[in-house]
């Protein structure tokens, strides 16, 4: 079973989604009058804490370059965990439709947990505040996104994004030389599901039900008295012919908009259908 490809992009579509949220935040400053000076997005990449750290405490002399504009975000995946609370059967599947209208079994997805950590890095506490009181409102403490997660059978699910936890760093120690680094750090569990590889359906669409009725509960002496067959009604000229008829029920698919032919029959032969020979004996 291992070793079959198949690439369903979840976990690089759910690090889009989760950076998405955080991609058109703003904080403004305003003067004594309550004026906006200027309004400033925040930029947002993905990346470690400590690389953007890094960048900070580096650059000490102030006549050299530019090497960071504050405020910034950064965000990184930090760990992925098998969530045995939403297990479902292993071996249980359900049948999808792909883009061409063909049936597709698809084993139940495996649930895990994507770990997140926001990093928001300012040099005014005030900034900071703005970023993190335009977050906070929206978990409670979870926030559903929408995510595509197989395309070629139109699987969407929400994905819960819980807030964890904040925590806050001011590094205000040390000389007029030293760069300040105020860090608040927010982490979150995403909670998704992993698909496996999408096989074709062995059995295809159901187009035909049919159920035998007995005159009694008594397996051995009961006589077969009413048969009763469903089959799929064609709602439109699949064949091009100019007229709906049982020959358009056979071309149904699966995806259709169709109805039901339903069938009564009665029978007084007193036999029994084989479904594996599919004759009365």
């Amino acid at each position: 079973m291992l070793g079959t490809y198949f690439y369903n992009e979840i976990i690089r579509k759910v690090i889009i989604s989760f950076g998405t949220l955080f991609n058109d935040i703003h904080i403004k400053h305003k003067d004594s009058t309550d004026g906006v000076i200027s309004d400033m997005k925040v930029g947002l990449s993905y990346g470690p804490m400590q690389k953007f750290l890094a960048k900070i405490e580096q650059q000490q002399d102030l006549t050299k370059p530019v090497a960071i504009t504050l405020p910034r975000m950064s965000f990184e995946m930090t760990g992925i965990q098998y969530d045995s609370t939403r297990k479902s059967g292993v071996i249980q599947t359900f049948k999808a439709v792909d883009n061409d209208k063909k049936v597709k079994k698809v084993f139940m997805p495996v649930p895990y947990n994507i770990g997140f950590e926001l990093n928001i890095f300012t040099k005014l506490n005030d900034d900071a505040l703005q970023i993190v009181e335009q977050i906070l409102p929206f978990f409670q403490p979870s926030f559903n996104v929408t995510v595509d997660l197989v395309k070629s059978i139109g699987e969407k699910r929400d994905v819960p994004i819980v807030l964890d936890s904040i925590d806050f760093q001011d590094d205000y120690e040390g000389s007029f030389q030293t760069r300040r680094a105020l860090i608040y750090t927010l982490r979150f569990t995403a909670k998704t599901y992993i698909f496996g590889p999408i096989a074709d359906s062995t059995d295809g669409l159901i187009k035909k039900v049919q159920v035998d009725l007995y005159s009694s509960t008594d397996t051995k002496t009961a006589r077969r008295e009413m048969r009763y067959t469903v089959t799929p009604k064609a709602k439109q000229d699949y064949d091009g012919d100019g007229s709906i008829t049982a020959a358009d029920d056979l071309l149904v698919e699966a995806g259709d908009d169709f109805g039901f032919n339903e069938t009564w029959e009665f029978f007084g032969d007193s036999k029994d259908y084989s479904p594996t020979q599919k004759i009365d004996y």
